[in-house]
């Protein structure tokens, strides 16, 4: 493994960076705050900036950590400002796998923009960072991110039942997975 932390990426519409400080009001915005964004997620909705600024502190502050991989998504055309986020955020490093957590605004759903970040990220985490797999899980009852994870090359490998929980409770999750030999 060759961990470098969260470099900046650039695709064709997206640049993917590390999040600072002043994004706090963008992520309020754009995606924190809204129920219909973290209906499937496992950290409840933030009800003021105040909260996306404390979370903010610690992902700025864990930066300073080369395992880090975590990034802002922003659009080239909306002026580096985030629409969402996509990270690592279970690291088994005896294994090489990196499994990946993301979310984007609801304005900017059903555009491919969530593919492309996830592509841009799974390129990355192979090819520079020295992963060997990829996997990711959504909620069943969420089959619009299983799309994502299945456009990016990502396979399904099995749905573990009342194995998970997020805001809408205990619920069965879908896994996917890729590995570097067959990317």
């Amino acid at each position: 493994m060759n961990h470098i932390g969260t470099k900046t990426i650039e695709t064709e519409r997206l640049i993917l960076r590390q999040f600072t400080m002043e994004d706090s009001q963008a992520m309020f915005e754009n995606w924190a705050s809204d129920d219909e964004v973290t209906k499937y997620l496992t950290w409840p909705t933030h009800t003021s900036e105040e909260i996306s600024k404390s979370i903010l502190r610690d992902w700025v502050d864990s930066y300073k950590m080369p395992d880090t991989y975590n990034w802002a998504i922003t659009l080239k055309s909306l002026n580096n400002q985030p629409i969402g986020n996509i990270a690592v955020v279970e690291l088994r490093e005896k294994a090489k796998v990196a499994q990946l957590g993301y979310c984007i605004g609801r304005k900017w759903w059903h555009q491919g923009i969530m593919s492309e970040a996830l592509n841009a990220v799974k390129d990355f985490l192979f090819d520079e960072a020295g992963f060997n797999r990829i996997e990711a899980k959504h909620d069943c009852n969420n089959p619009h991110s299983g799309h994502v994870m299945m456009k990016c090359g990502l396979k399904y490998e099995g749905t573990l039942h009342q194995a998970y929980w997020n805001n809408q409770g205990i619920c069965d999750c879908c896994i996917y997975g890729l590995i570097k030999a067959d990317k």
